[in-house]
């Protein structure tokens, strides 16, 4: 009953066609309802279903495209994350800009703004866990207001692909469990994919860089975190870093969320809030599409009570595929796996890390596996 409830929920949209603005198909239209939304190229910042009004077109030849949402949160289902009735007290409102060729025929570029107003409440998931606040540190119910403005492109500038996205966010978050005090955000992400196609081959190598949280007890927080993100890069849902999540041994929080980049120890990735004040992270990594046919750690060793916390979370090696049985978009089977040689600060999060005393009694080390894996098979059907 529920999930016939939600679903009936989720399909509600209305499309309403404002204007032509010329006779080469530019225009402006507007969507209102339950509507996917990925605000980038390759959602880093948010990428969700949910209620909103957005007002987009194109114009002057289609090498302007143009976006103006605002989302008035819905709550999340524990269980498969899709949307409740209930209204969460968030609302966010995304602006960009898209031009193509900018500086170089076959590159397009973005400016994109979005705010987050997430407001002061007490949430507990259907497990009857407190999700918002987070239960970590000083628990006490908060708001934010974030705001990201980022500039990100893709394309190719001759025989180069490139994939690129950078984000200032900026804000205030009234009351950080970590911090234990009212918080001014200021924090980066960069990402960068440079690629080479020779015949049906793809050669990537990508990095990916967010600021970290050198002194979690400041009013500063320089840890970069997402609104709701669901990035596809560096291996996207066929990594194991990528797309598991990670809990920070011995509290209620995750390390990182599933489908994400970032460590942001946060509760829940869709019931719980923004926190930045957190570990950064430098992830580097060099892959192969084919198509066969048409870092900071402070924050981490406050949490755990440690002095002893690696940079090192390990070496990520994914597979991936992808079938197109009718050869076009209507149905896609994708399956992947992926494998984690975990490295001394997964380790560290995961065992007892404190250094023997001489003299006292020491708990025994907890063991962690020296290989840990993943598998996915999803179908997807558009008609």
């Amino acid at each position: 009953m529920s999930l016939t409830r939600i679903l009936a929920f989720t399909t509600r949209i209305v499309e309403i066609h404002i204007h032509d603005l010329s006779n080469n198909y530019d225009f402006i239209s507007s969507r209102i309802g339950i509507q996917p939304f990925v605000s980038d190229f390759r959602g880093f910042i948010f990428n969700d279903s949910n209620l909103g009004i957005r007002i987009f077109g194109n114009y002057d030849n289609n090498r302007w495209q143009y976006n103006l949402a605002f989302f008035d949160m819905r709550e999340k289902d524990t269980y498969s994350d899709l949307n409740e009735f209930d209204r969460r007290d968030q609302q966010i409102i995304i602006a960009n800009v898209y031009r193509q060729d900018f500086f170089a025929k076959g590159y397009t570029a973005q400016l994109s703004f979005h705010a987050n107003f997430d407001g002061a409440s007490r949430h507990y998931d259907k497990n009857g866990f407190l999700v918002r606040p987070a239960p970590l540190g000083r628990v006490q119910d908060h708001s934010i207001e974030s705001f990201y403005f980022g500039w990100t492109g893709d394309g190719h500038i001759g025989w180069l692909n490139i994939s690129h996205a950078f984000y200032e966010a900026v804000g205030e978050d009234n009351f950080n469990g970590i911090a234990q005090r009212r918080v001014t955000i200021n924090a980066q992400m960069a990402a960068v994919e440079l690629s080479l196609d020779k015949d049906w081959l793809r050669f990537k190598l990508s990095g990916f860089l967010a600021s970290g949280d050198s002194d979690p007890r400041d009013s500063q927080a320089t840890g970069f975190d997402t609104i709701l993100d669901r990035p596809f890069f560096i291996g996207g849902p066929f990594s194991f870093y990528v797309h598991q999540g990670f809990n920070l041994a011995g509290t209620a929080v995750n390390f990182k969320q599933r489908e994400s980049l970032v460590p942001d120890f946060r509760s829940s990735k869709t019931e719980g809030q923004s926190n930045f004040v957190n570990p950064g992270v430098l992830i580097v990594g060099y892959g192969m599409d084919a198509d066969i046919t048409p870092k900071l750690t402070e924050v981490t060793e406050q949490l755990l009570f440690t002095n002893h916390a690696s940079n090192d979370i390990g070496w990520d090696c994914s597979l991936g595929l992808q079938w197109r049985p009718l050869l076009t978009n209507n149905i896609i089977v994708s399956a992947g796996i992926g494998f984690l040689v975990p490295g001394a600060g997964y380790k560290d999060i995961y065992r007892t890390n404190t250094r023997p005393v001489p003299g006292f009694h020491n708990p025994p080390a907890g063991e962690v596996d020296d290989f840990l894996y993943s598998g996915l098979v999803t179908v997807t059907l558009t008609y």
